[in-house]
């Protein structure tokens, strides 16, 4: 899990709804948009200084995609935002990477939020970052924190003119950008279950101050995918139930299967989360058990040397007339009389199977 849990808002204090202001870690160093326009077999790049232009005359059928990497440039998402004539709020949630996901509906296009999730391999952490889609007629625009683009599959699909998203509007270029983000979950969640048996095994083999902390950062992790894609379920299931003029009935089924991937991901999560948990007691439990097994060790030899102290301490006392202490060989006897009340009380022990 990448960064705080939750991010500074602090600065945005006492100013008014709309600011531009970005929240979150800067993940690349500039900004960057990438435009395509596609209809059918034709497709074409478009440099932002003539999107205003191009979009003002654009034929309907065409479907214009904006993808923007990096969002701490507030004049690009302004600019873009002008555009499209996008609402001021819209463009605050799109800099505040702190959203959960969500779905809104406003007079000339849709606008939804969601967690891209990634693991890294090198730190064993699942990293996040927020995209932001917003389609309506013709355009869909889509904003990420980082580079790699993880939507270069949809973008070589297109150059490809393979496939039916070519033929589509752009509702269903938002479910094919939405499909690839779930997808990426499962090779998450194929990482984090990799981790977890190998957790398992050190468990059972040695446990230690390691696996403690090993089963904490997982618990850290799976709070954190569960907060990020449990609403993502309502998101989905919003986007198709509601029935909205900018979703065409004939995408309405691909966002279905979209949705039971998302059941499937949290289904993972929530057993992840149980076996995660019952490690943890299982660790408990090994802990208490190991130190019961020292604590047995320790009462059993304590126990064996009560006897032998009583007959040194009597041996210890200064009395003038003791009997023993004038034989020759008293002090060989008394010693063979400590080892053999020592082994009797061993072999008591053991048939009363106390080790």
């Amino acid at each position: 899990m990448s960064g705080a849990t939750t991010k500074k808002r602090s600065k945005k204090a006492g100013l008014p709804a709309g600011t531009l202001i970005h929240i979150g870690e800067q993940k690349t160093k500039r900004a960057t948009a990438t435009i395509i326009v596609y209809e059918g077999d034709s497709f074409r790049d478009v440099e932002l200084p003539d999107l205003e232009q191009y979009f003002a005359s654009k034929n309907s059928k065409e479907v214009v995609w904006v993808n923007v990497c990096g969002i701490h440039q507030a004049d690009i998402v302004e600019t873009i935002g002008k555009i499209f004539r996008l609402h001021p709020l819209s463009l605050e949630d799109i800099m505040n990477t702190d959203q959960r996901p969500k779905i809104e509906e406003y007079d000339n296009y849709l606008f939804i939020v969601l967690k891209m999730l990634t693991y890294d391999e090198p730190s064993n952490l699942i990293k996040d970052e927020q995209v932001s889609l917003i389609f309506g007629n013709g355009f869909l625009i889509s904003f990420q924190e980082s580079e790699p683009d993880v939507f270069n599959s949809i973008r070589d699909a297109i150059r490809s003119r393979k496939g039916r998203i070519n033929r589509m509007g752009a509702d269903y270029l938002a479910y094919s950008l939405v499909d690839v983000t779930v997808d990426n979950y499962f090779f998450a969640m194929e990482k984090l279950g990799e981790d977890i048996e190998g957790l398992e095994d050190g468990l059972v083999k040695s446990p230690g101050l390691q696996t403690l902390r090993s089963i904490h950062r997982l618990k850290r992790e799976l709070i954190f995918l569960r907060k990020s894609v449990w609403p993502l379920r309502e998101v989905i299931g919003d986007l198709e139930r509601r029935g909205s003029m900018f979703v065409q009935e004939s995408t309405v089924i691909y966002l279905r299967d979209v949705y039971d991937h998302v059941i499937h991901v949290i289904d993972t999560i929530e057993t992840f989360r149980d076996m995660v948990s019952g490690m943890l007691d299982i660790y408990l439990s090994s802990m208490s058990n190991r130190m019961n097994e020292i604590m047995k060790v320790l009462t059993i030899i304590a126990t064996i040397f009560i006897p032998l102290t009583w007959i040194v301490g009597i041996y210890g006392m200064n009395f003038e007339h003791m009997p023993e202490l004038k034989m020759r060989f008293g002090y060989l006897l008394v010693m063979l009389f400590m080892g053999v009340v020592a082994l009797l009380m061993l072999v008591y022990f053991k048939r009363k199977k106390w080790f």
